[in-house]
């Protein structure tokens, strides 16, 4: 009798395949953009954007990512530039952040030191900052007459031409520019509009340039003062560009001359009566949540004055909110009160006060220390002690219009 074999035994299943590793690829956009949120500051937004085009795409299309990321991570200060005693180029001073290199990357890619402004005598160059706003900066050629507008960190540069000659018909006799503005672009077109300004005797006028149309519209005289002045005297000091709007002050009167930008019509606007004659004791700025405010210095304390309006009237009025002692922030730098003149406001940008030490009040050799202060934390930090010898201008850095979904991103991607 044949023995029947039993058939083998199947082979075991094979094991199950291990799922492939979940990436930051695989994430939805959402999930994507809450991740970037997490991000320190600005500079690492963009180095992380531009590692690859699913970050980039992400970040270009989502104006709200954008808004809520601002509103966790102000723009960064870069550092400070320091008009010349005399004709010469700004000086920058940058903030170094050992903490953050993204935020010293962009310094370093940066061309702060000014070398795309027009070639011009080396000896005598003449360029003094009349606005800085917004990563861009106007300036004014004090022996070429030149007006350039340059973003240092995309070295863009724009010569602007000068305003017609009718601008200056009906001038008494005398004249006085006051400052250059710039109106930055939007984020879908590119296109940004410079604000110029002069004044006689009594009146003021002024007229705006457009990059698109390469043209000046000039706007009628406006009346803002009873009396006229004599010729040799400045009655306005320089403007500070808040919201959209330019704000003068009266030298000797307690009022500013306020100049809308979209309407180009001239207004006044009353200041605190405490502040009158204290011209070169406070700034004009605006706090986080855009409002208006004046910060004063009155010895070794900061003065915060916001525009509110009265819940019984309706009326717009200055209301003095708070003070905020900075004997100690001083007393940090090593020195003593005693050793200090006073303090001085040097800009009031987005909510945060930059202020120095005016030793320059007794010995301009003497160099000052230079501080930023958070208004509605109280934050301070100590950025570092220079010589100064003229204006300052903080240089804020702009959101970057390479993260921008704009028209030409549009156009590259084939989006209609």
């Amino acid at each position: 009798m044949v023995s029947r074999q039993e058939p083998p035994p199947p082979p075991p299943p094979p094991p199950p395949a291990e799922p492939a590793p979940t990436t930051l690829f695989d994430l939805g956009e959402d999930l994507l953009l809450e991740i970037l949120l997490l991000l320190p500051s600005l500079p690492s937004l963009v180095r992380a954007a531009f590692a690859c085009r699913t970050f980039l795409h992400a970040v270009r299309s989502s104006p709200a990512f954008r808004r809520r990321f601002r509103a966790l991570h102000p723009p960064p200060l870069l550092g400070l530039y320091f008009d010349p005693d005399g004709a010469g180029i700004p000086a920058f001073a940058p903030l170094r952040r050992r903490s953050d290199p993204d935020l010293r990357a962009a310094v370093r890619r940066a061309d702060f030191f000014l070398t795309g402004l027009p070639d011009d005598d080396d000896h005598s160059p003449g360029w003094v900052i009349s606005d800085c706003h917004d990563g861009y900066l106007i300036l004014g050629n004090c022996t070429t007459g030149q007006v350039a507008a340059y973003n240092p960190l995309t070295q863009a540069l724009d010569l602007i031409p000068r305003p017609p000659a009718d601008f200056y018909d009906g001038f008494r006799g005398f004249y006085d520019f006051l400052d250059y503005h710039i109106i930055s672009p939007e984020e879908d077109d590119g296109v940004f509009h410079v604000i110029f300004a002069c004044y006689d005797e009594s009146r003021v006028r002024a007229a705006a340039f457009c990059s698109d149309t390469g043209a000046w519209q000039v706007f009628p005289w406006f009346e803002a003062l009873t009396t006229p002045q004599p010729a040799d005297q400045h009655w306005l000091t320089v403007g500070e560009m808040v919201n959209g709007f330019v704000y003068w002050i009266y030298a000797g009167e307690a009022a500013m001359l306020v100049l809308n930008t979209t309407t180009l019509q001239f207004s006044k606007v009353d200041l605190p009566p405490d502040l009158e004659g204290q011209t070169h004791m406070f700034m004009v700025g605006k706090t986080k949540d855009g409002g208006l405010c004046i910060v004063v210095t009155i010895g070794f304390e900061l003065h915060i004055w916001l525009r509110k309006t009265s819940d019984d009237d309706g009326i717009e009025k200055w209301v003095n909110t708070h003070a905020i002692g900075l004997q100690n922030i001083v007393e940090q730098t090593g020195g003593t009160l005693e050793e200090h003149a006073r303090l001085k406001v040097v800009a009031v940008v987005d909510g945060f006060v930059y202020f120095s030490t005016f030793e320059t009040f007794r010995d301009g050799m003497v160099p000052c220390w230079f501080f930023s202060l958070d208004l509605e934390t109280s934050v301070f930090d100590i950025l570092f002690q220079r010589r100064s010898d003229g204006h300052i201008h903080p240089y804020i850095m702009p959101w970057p219009t390479s993260l921008i979904r704009d028209k030409a991103c549009l156009q590259v991607e084939g989006v209609s």
